[in-house]
């Protein structure tokens, strides 16, 4: 979605009054939502080193991938981290049932990285002040994973 005008003109005794108000809006959703996408990045690498830490989850066994997974929602304007649906070894090592010990992998590593994510949405919401910099941390297209 492109940066959207400025929409509403007043003009008065000779001084132009100019609405951005959609501009701002649109500038500080947008950079909520790349430093979520980084927040994603930061708790899926450290997941996945508790992962491989596991045994019969090394790198090659491809299992991580279509395990853990995260959402990031345009119109909730939220992020989603979690164990894909049917997956054995995700949701017993996560919470625990009677052949597999609770192990926590995603909360714990939220729980450490707290420092990180407050650190990374700190340097994207302080960029509001310079409209420049906001638009340079703005990446436009979506990441797929």
């Amino acid at each position: 979605m492109p940066l959207p005008r400025s929409n509403m003109r007043i003009n008065r005794n000779g001084v132009t009054y100019t609405s951005n108000i959609d501009r701002a809006s649109y500038t500080i959703k947008e950079l909520s939502r790349a430093a979520l996408r980084d927040v994603a990045r930061l708790i899926k690498l450290s997941i996945r080193k508790e992962f491989n830490k596991m045994p019969g989850m090394r790198k090659q066994s491809g299992r991580f991938k279509g395990a853990y997974q995260h959402w990031l929602r345009s119109r909730e304007g939220d992020l989603q981290i979690g164990i894909k649906a049917n997956t054995w070894y995700g949701v017993q090592q996560e919470l625990g049932d009677k052949n597999q010990p609770k192990r926590d992998i995603i909360r714990n590593a939220v729980m450490n990285n707290i420092d990180k994510i407050r650190e990374i949405e700190g340097q994207y919401l302080s960029a509001i002040e310079d409209e420049n910099t906001a638009q340079a941390l703005i990446n436009e297209q979506e990441e797929v994973e």
